[in-house]
């Protein structure tokens, strides 16, 4: 018997389950069925061989164009090299050694065929594989296979160097093989039958057939249609029972009293809430009457006006008696929100203060850097309820941390925090606090349908009256070096208008290492260097700041804010920045979110090819929030033509985030959306894009719901329930739970 759970190695033997385990992370039998290939070719179909990717490994099916020996090292040594072609381009092969030569030149014939794994290399400019390995598809002992599968699709698996692409499909086919000989009866089937046949998608063992010894194009479709379904359908089985367990949680309700703090806020603003701020406060506030805890996602434009709508929430709750915590990721975010939030309440600030309004409450601050003193006093104002608000970072999670009454979390920039973070601040309170997320990082549809699956979501997608628009340039340091130099007369200008600079670098300074992911979000470093250049590190706050000081903007008045300040500094620099005694603060993205200093019209952001697409995004975020247009210029030395480039083209050319959310995930490998970059472990979507399958996920979630509210344990669907099991473990449930 063979079931999906046995080691590998009783079906393909000790030595390939051992490289597949260490390679491939490929450890039972489960694993190597859903290790599907790549791609597929046609026989007699050749691979591309122009844009091959240097270092890495690949399968190619290329044909045979011509081969060579050539004598090296003063004749002492011989080597082959064998010329492949796709028709248009080459790849060379060189085998080296007399023994090695001899048994290869004896069948690497022009005209042949085969594939070819190997790792690609440069050499003279030339493309290359050394010592490859190879299996020929015209062979005379595969004459009997190639009359068995002539027509049929040749599966390419994702491999190695210890294991070859065709290795890899023989394990498959002898797994294929045992489990038919038992007729697949170990084998359970995630999707309840009905679906299946509802929507038109075939068993799972002729899906694992389809997929891996295709027939025709159709069958791979087939297999893909199917494998898609079970990997959206078994996800959102697992949010939907998530939303339904947070729907059982008993949670104090909380309304704005009729004549209380949120009434008299909104009666003080000196503006009209937007359209957008009017439908969600009321999505929000309806959540909040509810016996059952919030769990919401709100997500916005940067500058849309989350804070408005978010801080009118927390009145609400501060009406009921109840008191809200809004979770900031740094020290600098957090004390700019306790300075906005402070300045927007006014005298509804100032309870028990001399001045005070009569309905009021306090808005404290809590860092894990404050002096002992002020420690004490944010401590006694959360514990005695005395502040209806507490502002604050991690610190907030302390167990010495206590509220009288905790009604509402309020997390900004979500994907900073941890699940555990997140709860243990939540179970301060008597009964599980209400829940808001907010993220100025647009969503697309699918992602919020599947990393944010298990919360409701809100949507700000207009501005505020009063923003301006914001322009944003590529600066092509290297191509146009006067591009930079025109990039600080501009900055000059600016500041002799009466307005201020932000510049943006990926590094702190010379004496700080640059640890793996430094300097940018989830983008790969910049391209383009030139083959065999040495990559210099990148822009550093402290060095910039002097040589501007120093040169180009000599005379303007320069300061810096980076992490590594204490916290005190920090908060005088964004003072006097906001105050306009600064003219251009040189900066790390500490400035990313949250920071609001309306006169602030330039954003310079350094090395812009370090940067991921959302984090540009963010940055540029920062100017244009007042009543004069703001300019993003995006100062890099990629080169054209390569995908860096693309990537900050991309950004220029709009300032739509949901469209740039949608470029970012599109540029970026499915595994590191949902998969490793968030659990740790093996991305549980193999086939499923969670950009190109937007029905398929939107029908899944419908079935997923239905299912469940008619069977939440699953009792009918035992096969499912295993599924689900199998995702939710330690680390995928935490990945669920990011949101």
């Amino acid at each position: 018997m063979t079931a999906p759970h046995d080691p590998l190695a009783s079906v393909v033997g000790g030595t390939t389950a051992k490289v597949m385990a260490a390679h491939l992370d490929l450890h039972t039998v489960g694993d190597l069925l859903h290790h599907f290939p790549r791609r597929y070719a046609e026989r007699g179909e050749l691979t591309s061989l122009g844009a091959l990717p240097l270092d890495e490994h690949v399968t190619v099916v290329a044909e045979i164009a011509d081969t060579r020996t050539r004598p090296f090292n003063n004749g002492r040594g011989l080597r082959l090299e064998v010329t492949l072609t796709d028709g248009r381009s080459k790849l060379r092969l060189v085998f080296f050694g007399r023994r090695a030569v001899h048994h290869h030149e004896r069948v690497l014939l022009p005209g042949r065929r085969g594939m070819f794994a190997g790792k690609v290399s440069r050499f003279q400019r030339d493309l290359q594989l050394s010592h490859p390995a190879y299996e020929l598809l015209d062979e005379e002992s595969e004459a009997a296979a190639v009359e068995e599968f002539a027509g049929r699709p040749l599966p390419l698996y994702p491999a190695c160097k210890q294991l070859e692409s065709w290795r890899i499909s023989k394990a498959v086919a002898l797994l294929l093989d045992s489990l038919s000989a038992t007729g697949w009866r170990d084998v359970s089937d995630p999707l309840p039958e009905a679906l299946r046949l509802r929507r038109a998608l075939p068993p799972l063992p002729e899906a694992f057939e389809k997929a891996h010894r295709p027939r025709t194009r159709a069958d791979i479709a087939d297999a893909r249609s199917r494998f898609k379904w079970d990997e959206a359908f078994v996800l959102q089985v697992a949010l939907a029972r998530r939303r339904r367990s947070g729907a059982q949680q008993p949670a104090r309700p909380r309304e704005p009293a009729a004549d209380g703090l949120l009434t008299a806020f909104d009666a003080r603003l000196p503006f009209e809430l937007t359209e957008g701020q009017r439908r969600v406060s009321e999505e929000i506030l309806g959540d909040l009457a509810a016996e059952h805890p919030m769990h919401r996602l709100l997500q916005g434009e940067v500058g849309s006006g989350k804070t408005m709508v978010a801080l009118r929430a927390m009145l609400a709750v501060a009406d009921s008696g109840g008191q809200s915590v809004l979770l900031a990721p740094t020290e600098v975010l957090a004390q700019q929100h306790h300075r906005s939030l402070t300045e927007m309440l006014g005298p509804l600030a100032e309870g028990g203060m001399l001045g005070g309004a009569e309905r009021s409450t306090r808005v404290g601050l809590l860092t894990g850097s404050m002096g002992a003193k002020a420690r004490r006093r944010a401590l006694l104002e959360a514990a005695s309820g005395e502040a209806g608000i507490v502002v604050g970072t991690h610190a907030l999670i302390e167990d010495v941390v206590t509220f009288a009454d905790l009604g509402l979390v309020v997390v900004d920039e979500q994907h900073r925090f941890g699940v555990q973070q997140r709860d243990a601040l939540r179970a301060k309170g008597e009964r599980p606090a209400h829940l808001l997320v907010m993220t100025a990082t647009p969503i697309p549809r699918t992602v919020a349908m599947t990393v944010f699956g298990d919360l409701e979501t809100s949507v700000l997608d207009e501005l505020p009256p009063g923003r301006s628009p914001i322009a944003s340039h590529l600066v092509p340091a290297r191509d146009k070096p006067h591009f930079l130099a025109r990039t600080w007369e501009r900055v000059r200008e600016e500041v002799a208008g009466g307005h201020q600079i932000y510049v943006v670098c990926p590094r702190i300074g010379d004496d700080e290492p640059e640890p793996p992911g430094k300097g940018r979000s989830e983008e790969p470093p910049a391209e383009g260097e030139g083959e065999g250049a040495e990559r210099r590190p990148p822009l550093a706050v402290l060095d910039i700041a002097e040589e501007l000081a120093g040169g180009p903007l000599r005379g303007l008045r320069v300061a810096v804010l980076h992490g590594r300040l204490a916290p005190e500094a920090k908060d005088e620099v964004m003072r006097r920045f906001a105050g306009g005694e600064v003219d251009v603060l040189v900066a790390t993205t500490v400035i990313e979110v949250g920071v609001n200093v309306p006169n602030a019209t330039v954003m310079v952001i350094m090395d812009a090819e370090r940067f991921g697409v959302s984090q540009l995004h963010q940055l540029r975020g920062r100017v244009g929030r007042g009543s004069a247009p703001g300019l993003c210029l995006l100062v890099t030395e990629a080169a054209e033509g390569g995908a860096a480039r693309a990537r900050l083209e991309a950004v220029a050319a709009t300032t739509d985030g949901f469209e740039l959310s949608r470029i970012d995930l599109e540029q970026r490998r499915e595994g590191d959306v949902l998969g490793r970059a968030q659990s740790g472990g093996r991305s549980s979507l193999r086939m499923l894009s969670v950009i190109a399958d937007e029905e398929t996920i939107a029908e899944a979630r419908e079935e997923a719901g239905a299912l469940v509210a008619d069977d939440p344990e699953l009792d009918s669907a035992p096969a499912l329930r295993t599924a689900l099991d199998a995702l939710l473990d330690a680390e995928r449930e935490e990945f669920l739970e990011k949101g």
